[in-house]
């Protein structure tokens, strides 16, 4: 089994259909790349690498931007037999020098734009010699096998220092239960992907699954100001389009949008984050489409959804999907005792999921470590109701301690996401004094200006515990994130304290 050609060939798809729109501001595509175009140029790249000398299962650095040449790369090096480490152009060089060190990678490409890594004796790569690699003739794809490495994927570990997840081949075919499961996809689609190539969001729901489905991928390329996507999905004849929430949310707030615009789409999809059942409401009364939610990580890609065939439930992520072992965990001890109905407990995925990653790179003892008997523990709590859906309770890590209670955020943000004043919200618990810690809650408001922090503390007296409250509120203009979308709780306690004299 080998990713690249389980991607590019498993549909059988028509060599003249598009496979790839790279398309601009005003959706007109800068870039088409037919099926037959894309495998012969991947594998023109694949007998490139072959050619450096590199050995089967070399790690390759990738240092590329946001254009057609990261996937050409990514799959390339997977069709050549090699290993590809996607990072963010984002980067600084220090950061970079740490994957690379830690990757042992062999060769490092980059597009001339990204920042470098310290490279020492480690091949270089440039702008020139990437398009030798498009103009090298092709070869064909690597027969590796199915537990083979594939590609490396940093992502930050619970310390904040990057770690690496590896995945094998058969992470790609692994995604199957998603095609139904979550996206309700086929090969007449085209889905817009907002994320970046480097993302495995990315990388996965905006390349893998759809090639693989015999549909088209459209990436766009330009300015990210949030009221030009409406024009971009239209444009594109978008049938599906996904991104994280917070995008969804500043679509809503800066564009134009009514169940008039973009009339190809047929549905949006979201992950990354949590989905507040106030956005989706609003989404679904001001589009007029559905908004299906999945829950995963980079260690398996997404098991949770919902999907055309499985009914949205506000507030939750929807169901395992078909195929996927999935159980809750009791927490506390090594039992791998499922947790009862409702219960909070542990989210975990069993050893023998094949999308789940061969380790994490390097790091045999915290790869042992992440597993309670035969079951992968995500690190996320969650309970599930009597429908079978599950209800995310937050990263077991960031659990509170409000006066000797253990307090889940999720569970505070839920309740105060309710009141309609609340455009997004995140808490945390920041010390007051020696040994104690206030739950604080850091709110951005819809409207400033009539935004009242007394009716908030009552709405949140009438849906919250005591211990659960919020004992300080701070109002914001906005959340700090990462370049995912993803809300940097560590950095939360960066704010100031607002003074509503201001």
């Amino acid at each position: 089994m080998n990713l690249a050609r389980y991607c590019l060939t498993s549909a059988a798809a028509d060599m003249a259909k598009t496979a790839l729109e790279v398309v601009g501001p005003d959706g007109s595509a800068l870039e088409t790349w037919s099926y037959g175009k894309l495998t012969a140029t991947v594998l023109s790249v694949a007998a490139g690498l072959q050619d450096r000398g590199l050995r089967t299962g070399d790690r390759i650095l990738l240092r590329i931007g946001h254009s057609s040449d990261f996937p050409l790369l990514f799959f390339g090096a997977i069709a050549g037999g090699f290993v590809p480490v996607p990072t963010s152009a984002q980067l600084t060089p220090p950061e970079a020098s740490a994957i690379l060190a830690d990757s042992g990678a062999a060769l490092v490409v980059h597009d001339g734009k990204t920042a470098l890594p310290e490279v020492g004796a480690v091949q270089l790569l440039g702008p020139d010699d990437i398009e030798a690699l498009k103009r090298t003739a092709p070869g064909s794809f690597a027969e590796t096998q199915r537990d083979d490495p594939a590609f490396l994927i940093y992502t930050s570990g619970t310390s904040g220092t990057p770690k690496g997840v590896l995945h094998a081949q058969r992470a790609a075919a692994a995604r199957a239960p998603m095609y139904r499961g979550w996206y309700g996809i086929t090969a007449s689609d085209r889905l817009l992907h907002a994320g970046a190539f480097n993302w495995t969001y990315t990388l996965g729901a905006g390349l893998m699954d759809p090639w693989a489905n015999g549909a088209t991928s459209i990436v766009y390329d330009g300015p990210r100001e949030p009221d030009l996507w409406p024009n971009i999905i239209e444009a594109s004849r978008a049938s599906l389009f996904a991104a994280v929430p917070s995008l969804y949310r500043r679509i809503l707030k800066y564009g134009e949008v009514t169940p008039a615009s973009f009339p190809a789409l047929r549905h949006g999809l979201t992950a990354g984050e949590g989905l507040p059942a106030t956005l989706y409401h609003e989404w679904r009364e001001r589009t007029g489409r559905e908004l299906y939610e999945a829950l995963g990580m980079s260690e398996i890609s997404t098991y949770l959804s919902s999907a055309p065939e499985v009914p949205v439930k506000p507030g939750s992520p929807g169901k395992p999907q078909a195929g996927r072992r999935v159980a809750i965990l009791r927490e506390g001890g090594d039992s791998e005792e499922p947790a009862s109905a409702g219960e909070a407990g542990l989210l975990a995925i069993h050893r023998d999921e094949p999308g789940l990653m061969l380790g994490y790179w390097g790091r045999r003892e915290e790869t042992e470590a992440a597993f309670r008997g035969d079951w992968f523990l995500t690190g996320d709590r969650a309970r599930c109701d009597e429908d079978g859906y599950y209800w995310y309770e937050g990263r077991a890590d960031d659990l509170m301690n409000a006066f000797g209670y253990r307090v889940a955020p999720e569970e505070v943000e839920r309740a105060l996401a309710a009141d309609p004043q609340v455009q997004e919200v995140a808490v945390t618990a920041l010390p007051a004094r020696s040994g104690v810690s206030l739950i604080t809650a850091f709110v951005v408001p819809r409207d400033p200006e009539t935004f009242d922090l007394d009716r908030l503390a009552s709405h949140a007296a009438g849906q919250l515990a005591e211990y659960k409250r919020p004992k300080d509120y701070r109002v914001v203009d906005q959340l700090p994130r990462t370049p995912s979308g993803k809300v940097r709780r560590k950095a939360l306690g960066e704010f100031r304290k607002f003074d509503q004299s201001e």
